[in-house]
């Protein structure tokens, strides 16, 4: 358990300490953006690697049982995150790496519900497992990637404003890190037909999807029989 303990600190590590930190823009000056991002990738490739090894040794020690009911409820959340995944990468993402142009057109599509789609998509899986899993292992492993995705929203927005202060204030002005509170708050809008048909049948596909080889990939089923 401690090698999982401390593979999941080096993910963390990683992703907050150089990616999230005045580091970053450090080795990016040496490097480039671009040296830096394959820099960063080679690191990130090997810290997962690293995570998912020592989670696959690790005992997993319940810490709860979650009951079949529970499991089911876990299993629509991971609709709205396969929604979000499937959205953020389907269209325009100014949060999304080399993106960052796009931020003076303001909100579009996905966006106005959150400007961080794929990082909230991350999020919810994360929590959706450690809460499914319920096992000492499963907290380390997921609430790794749970916490740099959650982090990393407000690490990408102090980049972003750094880098581009014009076009973040337009976009944070129409937008919210919260899904909905740029809605509710009154700041924007859902406009039809900006989130296309295809985006929506895209997510749900790939929410079966994920149903589908969960078992058969993982060995577990992520819905109860």
């Amino acid at each position: 358990m401690l090698s999982l303990a401390l593979a999941a600190a080096i993910w963390v590590a990683v992703h907050i300490g150089i990616a999230g930190s005045p580091l970053r823009a450090a080795i990016a000056a040496r490097l480039g953006d671009n040296g830096f991002r394959g820099l960063f990738s080679l690191i990130s490739l090997a810290s997962i690697t690293l995570l998912i090894m020592a989670y696959r040794a690790a005992p997993h020690m319940a810490l709860w049982t979650t009951p079949p009911i529970a499991l089911d409820t876990l299993a629509l959340v991971m609709l709205p995150a396969s929604m979000l995944f499937f959205a953020s990468i389907a269209s325009p993402n100014p949060t999304a790496v080399g993106q960052d142009a796009t931020m003076a057109s303001g909100a579009h599509g996905v966006q106005r519900i959150t400007r961080h789609p794929m990082l909230w998509s991350f999020a919810l899986w994360g929590a959706v497992h450690m809460l499914a899993n319920g096992t000492l292992a499963g907290l380390l492993f997921f609430g790794a990637f749970t916490i740099t995705a959650l982090a990393g929203m407000r690490s990408i927005d102090r980049k972003l404003a750094a880098r581009h202060a014009y076009g973040f204030m337009i976009l944070a002005r129409e937008t919210s890190v919260l899904p909905g509170a740029a809605l509710v708050a009154g700041r924007t809008r859902l406009v039809a037909g900006e989130i296309k048909w295809w985006v929506l049948v895209g997510g749900f596909g790939l929410w079966i999807l994920l149903i589908y080889l969960h078992p058969r990939v993982i060995g577990l089923a992520a819905v109860p029989g």
